[in-house]
């Protein structure tokens, strides 16, 4: 592997720690520690000596670490061996991040528990509601055609209600189902008052308006958070009914217990199901947001800016892992088959999970989510609207 001039590896260890010798005109640095994980963690005692010692910001070197931190270097006029210090620091940083990306591996953020505690927590809310002789919590789904994506999706969303003790009614419908036949089923079901949740599951056969009939879901029973009524909340900062995958989405972050308040966060995608209500979270977890589409430039520029990513474009392999900045929260939202079977993201998985600090796997990552929320939607509606 090429080096920066005049660094000179003895012994590299990626596994557990690394001994690295610096060269740097006269001067030589020996550094060693075990499970070092950030050079920046490491100062010298004093110019050329051995230095293994965590840095207390009180230190007179906590000028070096803040350059170190940036690469940079001192002012002319400081003592020349800090000077010195401050490059060599600077070298090795950068040739410990180049060797070291073998032993970094991100966290995986696990959708699949997170899901599966968010319906256990869910089905336990229902059964209080029974034992106290309230009523169960309804949701209505709506299948047009037989798109084999949509069936399976909907299969999983019907078995998510039995699991956590809903009552679930199922209307799959033909493909030449007219525009106003399904105009008027979701017309009874806004006025069935043991329904308290409708979803049309899209996409619809092209003969259909979807933003019609998605308009013409009482808001209050839209749980999948799509009626302009329920985005213009989101937007005015009182969210009422959240679009499920966003929603979702946040659940995932927080499990994190990252601050997100002041990252810079890009969205790659922009649709009205995914990238545009995801920026107004984001807004309002106080990050500083950026939305990439099909006609931004330098989308790999954009991307290495990011300390969190969410990606949804619906483009397999669009997002390269070493656009990615190391230690950002990577969210991958694509779900794509391949011609072999295997399902795969809209981000390099294998390439980004050596520089990410934590990211969602495709499949087990943001789908489980997403149908978790269209639950806990339906039960706030039925809790909060409903009652």
């Amino acid at each position: 592997m090429a080096h920066p001039a005049g660094l000179e590896p003895a012994t590299i260890r990626l596994e557990g720690g690394c001994s690295i010798q610096l060269s740097y005109g006269r001067l030589s640095v020996q550094l060693e520690q075990t499970n070092f994980a950030n050079p920046c963690q490491a100062v010298p005692d004093k110019c050329g000596e051995s230095y293994r010692r965590p840095l207390p910001s009180s230190t007179p070197f906590y000028k070096i670490f803040k350059l170190l931190k940036g690469l940079e270097d001192l002012p002319d006029h400081a003592p020349l061996p800090m000077r010195r210090v401050v490059r060599e620091c600077a070298l090795l940083h950068v040739y410990f991040s180049m060797v070291n990306h073998a032993s970094m591996t991100a966290h995986l953020i696990d959708g699949k528990a997170i899901a599966a505690n968010l319906r256990k927590q869910i089905a336990q809310r229902v059964a209080e509601r029974r034992q106290q002789g309230l009523r169960t919590p309804g949701l209505a789904v709506i299948l047009v055609g037989t798109d084999p994506a949509s069936q399976v999706y909907v299969s999983h969303k019907r078995k998510d209600c039995e699991e956590v003790g809903f009552i679930s009614q199922a209307f799959d419908l033909p493909s030449d189902t007219t525009q106003q036949a399904l105009t008027d089923l979701i017309d009874r079901l806004n006025d069935d008052p043991a329904v308290d949740g409708i979803l049309l599951q899209l996409p619809l056969p092209a003969h259909l308006d979807a933003s019609l009939l998605l308009e013409r879901i009482r808001p209050d029973k839209d749980v999948d958070g799509f009626h302009p009524y329920n985005i213009g909340r989101l937007a005015q900062r009182i969210p009422l009914l959240r679009p499920c995958t966003p929603k979702g989405i946040i659940t995932l972050l927080e499990s994190t217990g990252q601050d997100l308040y002041g990252m810079n966060a890009v969205i790659v995608g922009a649709s009205n199901i995914v990238g545009r209500p995801m920026a107004m979270e984001l807004l309002l977890a106080g990050c500083t947001v950026t939305v990439c589409h099909r006609f931004t430039q330098d989308l790999a520029g954009h991307v290495g800016r990011a300390d969190l990513l969410v990606v949804a474009a619906g483009k397999p392999g669009l997002v390269k892992g070493e656009w990615v900045k190391e230690g950002a929260i990577v969210i991958d939202v694509g779900i794509n088959r391949q011609e072999d079977g295997k399902l795969v993201g809209d981000v390099v998985y294998e390439t980004a999970l050596p520089r990410a600090g934590w990211i969602t796997p495709v499949p087990g990552g943001v789908g489980p989510m997403t149908r978790a929320c269209l639950l806990e939607n339906t039960l706030y509606a039925a809790e909060e609207l409903h009652q």
